[in-house]
């Protein structure tokens, strides 16, 4: 099967060798994905690249990972066909292939946190300086102000993204989902060279999602680190790329928020339990910690089984990043009850957590200090 894809995907470029369409574009990445994913595991194999199990993670054979390596190849393939990929594009692109790099080098050899997170920041500015920002605050003021803002918005789900791939399946249909809500807003907001990009990321996420969710049997390969940071930069980037309501910076704000609405919840939940906890006292451990406190890990033990858990993550994404949707011609205050509809959603879902884990004997995470959080 995957060498058919491959195939096909010579067979599309012979045969459409102009701009593709919209699903062209999602098909063309599916199936590079599909089929580069068994090669990329036969490389990190050989590489020594190989998630081992401990007593902190929930997989149980030693896995390989680099799966990004085959999602961000299969993700300028498809990008590269689409109509004249603008400056902002290109940086874009720049930075993810250069997060997924050293990723690759973290999965083989190991990389620090710290060396990670100062890539992650350079990388964000990188983009910025090409024009790729949130446009919130006006004014001269408001250049610092929204530059220091899209750092934090890059940087922050960037981790949140990497932070949540725990599970099989997870990051990469999260990430799916998240990147086709955006390109829906986009496509609805004439947004074209958007939509052909989310277009070409969720086709290649959903490529790998065969080799990473499997009927009966456990993940193949992971996305690694060489993904996580990669497709999770690509993610944000892309969420702000564009302005999503002319003149109203309270919908484009709104936006990009409920759809990234699970990942942001996962990152403060965590963030604050671990500091009211003790566990956490300072920036340096806050960045090396890893705990079985994230959403698939709470999920996973009150519904008793991953797939569960999976699809209720899924469902609340979607249910939240719909809504987004709705904010296509509204204004202001439809934004405003948007992300209260969105934040008391979240609430009754902290509310019903702390409830079901302070009454199950089973709900006390188990936490280390170390690099991997799956």
């Amino acid at each position: 099967m995957p060498v058919l894809a491959l195939i096909s995907v010579g067979l599309l470029l012979l045969v459409r060798p102009d701009a593709a369409s919209v699903p062209e574009t999602a098909l063309l990445a599916f199936l590079a994905a599909f089929g580069l994913t068994p090669f990329v595991r036969l490389l990190a194999v050989r590489g020594g690249a190989l998630d081992c199990p401990d007593a902190r993670k929930t997989h149980v054979h030693p896995t390989p990972r680099l799966g990004g390596v085959a999602v961000l190849a299969a993700f300028v393939l498809a990008l590269g066909r689409t109509s004249p990929v603008d400056r902002e594009m290109i940086s874009i692109a720049a930075s993810a292939l250069a997060l997924m790099l050293a990723g690759a080098l973290d999965d083989t050899h190991g990389l620090s946190a710290r060396v990670r997170l100062i890539l992650q920041f350079a990388c964000a500015l990188f983009v910025i300086a090409a024009g790729v920002r949130l446009n919130l605050l006006p004014g001269t003021a408001g250049i610092v102000g929204n530059t220091l803002l899209s750092i934090v918005w890059i940087v922050g789900i960037t981790n949140a993204y990497n932070f949540i791939d725990g599970m099989d399946g997870l990051a990469a249909s999260l990430g799916a989902l998240i990147a086709f809500l955006l390109g829906l807003v986009a496509h609805g907001g004439a947004q074209t060279g958007l939509a052909f990009a989310c277009a070409a990321l969720y086709g290649a996420l959903l490529g790998f999602l065969p080799h990473n969710l499997r009927i009966g049997r456990p993940a193949s390969i992971f996305l690694g680190d060489s993904g996580s940071a990669s497709v999770g930069f690509l993610l944000a980037a892309l969420a702000i790329k564009e302005d999503w309501a002319d003149g109203d910076p309270l919908v484009s704000l709104a936006t990009p928020v409920l759809i990234f609405s699970v990942l942001i919840y996962d990152m403060v939940q965590t963030t604050v339990s671990r500091i009211v906890s003790g566990k956490v006292r300072s920036f340096r451990q806050w960045i090396d910690f890893v705990g079985r406190d994230h959403i698939h890990h709470r999920f996973t033990v009150l519904l008793g089984n991953q797939r569960r858990a999976l699809a209720l993550i899924l469902s609340l994404a979607l249910g939240l990043g719909l809504c987004a949707l709705g904010l296509h011609r509204g204004d202001g205050a439809e934004a405003l009850i948007f992300l209260v509809h969105g934040a008391l959603v979240l609430l009754v879902v902290a509310v019903l957590e702390g409830s079901a884990a302070r009454s199950s004997p089973r709900s006390g995470p188990a936490a280390a200090t170390g690099k991997k959080r799956r």
